[in-house]
């Protein structure tokens, strides 16, 4: 387990240990918004030898205004993206070699939202990342959920292009009822109303992404987008390759 908030982690592992004795689970910290942070984990990580072929992205914010993170970068962005692409190339080698020594199909889901839709009319605002005044947070939200999806179509991409057997696709869990509106605002006390009878469950928006993550069906499926366990159509910028390598080379130089 990848978290930030290492006491709530050990907590998590201690639930879920209760209830399946056998379970063993590493605790490490990482926080997505900084990039040595990132770095560090994968070293720790790496230190531990342990095999991997599900790489789940699942972290995200959503702020009250468009900050910067501690590299100088719209705060949504690098978290929401740049941190997933860094940890997701940082562990690449890890899963290839567990793939082709073990026989099995590596797995990577991104996790991202139907708000990719409502990105900025140009896609990727890149003059946006280390200037966002007069940005939207809700529009730069947005816009790093669109990364997300065409971060994980260049990565299937790639992965055909070499014939790695690793897919890449990305998922929409739903509205969940989780604490990504935690800054009392009016919008996340409007949220917290309507929620509750509205959204659905952390249990069930998990749904997709284990579906996407270990079911049978899924198997050789890559570049795909997912919402309710199904393949579903993102937007029109989602789809746009051109775009979809304009931001990997725009990451590489940011993490580089």
């Amino acid at each position: 387990m990848a978290v930030r908030n290492v006491s709530a982690g050990l907590d998590a592992k201690a639930a879920i240990v209760a209830k399946i004795p056998g379970a063993r689970i590493d605790v490490l910290e990482l926080d997505l918004s900084s990039i040595a942070s990132v770095r560090r984990f994968a070293s720790e990580f790496d230190s531990l030898k342990l095999h991997l072929n599900i790489l789940i992205n699942n972290a995200g914010v959503l702020t009250r205004n468009c900050t910067l993170s501690c590299d100088g970068l719209e705060l949504h962005f690098a978290t929401n993206h740049i941190g997933h692409f860094l940890l997701t190339n940082l562990l690449l080698e890890n899963m290839k070699s567990t793939c082709r020594d073990r026989g099995i199909e590596g797995r990577i889901v991104n996790i991202t939202s139907l708000g990719h839709a409502f990105s900025h009319p140009k896609g990727i605002c890149f003059e946006k990342i280390r200037d966002p005044s007069g940005f939207s947070n809700y529009t730069a939200y947005c816009q790093s959920k669109l990364a997300n999806i065409l971060h994980s179509n260049e990565l299937s991409r790639i992965f055909k292009e070499e014939g790695v057997n690793i897919s890449s696709n990305s998922v929409h869990p739903g509205v969940i009822m989780t604490n990504i509106l935690r800054e009392k605002t009016a919008v996340a006390a409007l949220f917290n109303i309507i929620g509750r009878v509205l959204c659905r469950s952390v249990e069930q928006g998990a749904a997709t992404t284990c579906y996407v993550a270990t079911h049978p069906q899924v198997k050789g499926l890559s570049g795909k987008y997912f919402a309710n366990c199904n393949i579903a159509s993102p937007s029109s910028q989602a789809l746009d390759a051109e775009l979809a390598k304009k931001l990997w080379q725009f990451s590489l130089e940011t993490v580089s």
